[in-house]
């Protein structure tokens, strides 16, 4: 977080993608999106199985770092700091609820704006537009709403245009706005808070889930397997 303030205070081109499951796979699917995570200046695990896996895999003091984590603590600092932020992205409803919230949870933070976007893609002059409008705003951080991997691709397009750190996060906007209901700590550490939300948007999320979910243990297995098998043979090979 510190890092990312002190990004945002310099008005530095950067773009932090917060990954859970469906991040990994789509970038596992998908090459192209794969380079648009591996270029982020920082990508947080959002959901415990990511943060299980890197343990497993040797980061053994790694934490979750959630998407509603990232904006309180980032709102918290942009206040104490008087660095400016925008919201982009979701709809008008919900920026507005959030509106409510932040005034009440942080009443010196500086909003710059809070703007939804049309689901068609901008116009090359509606975006060169909308560039200057956030750079003319002063914003050090801009939170982006646009959901996965739409905003991720959108960030690492406008990285070296828009002169702020830029931070997907996907569906935070409609559970900080009261819309949907965040899983209780409980839940979350015991890395159910995708069942939470399904139970909230089973429509929605189904899908998602179905395609997701079981490839991404199956890869977890194969990897964390062989691992242990890679280590065996380090072990035997240096007869300890």
């Amino acid at each position: 977080m510190q890092a990312i303030v002190k990004w945002a205070i310099a008005r530095e081109s950067r773009t932090v993608c917060v990954a859970n499951v469906h991040m990994l796979m789509e970038a596992h699917w998908n090459p192209e999106f794969a380079t648009v995570v591996r270029n982020a200046d920082v990508v947080t695990p959002d959901g415990m199985p990511l943060v299980w896996m890197m343990r497993l895999m040797g980061a053994r003091s790694q934490d979750r770092v959630a998407g509603m984590d990232i904006l309180q603590e980032l709102c918290q600092l942009a206040q104490a700091k008087n660095l400016s932020v925008y919201f982009l992205g979701s709809h008008t409803e919900i920026l507005s609820r959030m509106r409510k919230r932040l005034d009440q949870e942080f009443p010196k933070l500086k909003i710059a704006a809070m703007e939804p976007l049309p689901f068609r893609p901008l116009t090359e002059a509606e975006d060169a537009a909308l560039n200057q409008k956030i750079n003319a705003s002063g914003a050090g951080l801009v939170f982006v709403s646009l959901g996965c991997p739409k905003q991720e691709k959108w960030m690492a397009q406008h990285k070296g245009k828009i002169q702020a750190v830029m931070i997907g996060l996907g569906g935070v906007f409609p559970v900080y706005a009261g819309i949907h209901k965040r899983a209780p700590r409980i839940v979350r550490e015991l890395g159910f808070e995708w069942l939470y939300r399904w139970i909230q948007e089973p429509r929605r999320l189904w899908g998602r889930y179905m395609t997701t979910i079981p490839p991404f243990m199956w890869l977890a297995i194969k990897q964390i397997l062989s691992s242990n098998r890679a280590t065996e043979v380090l072990v035997d090979s240096t007869g300890d």
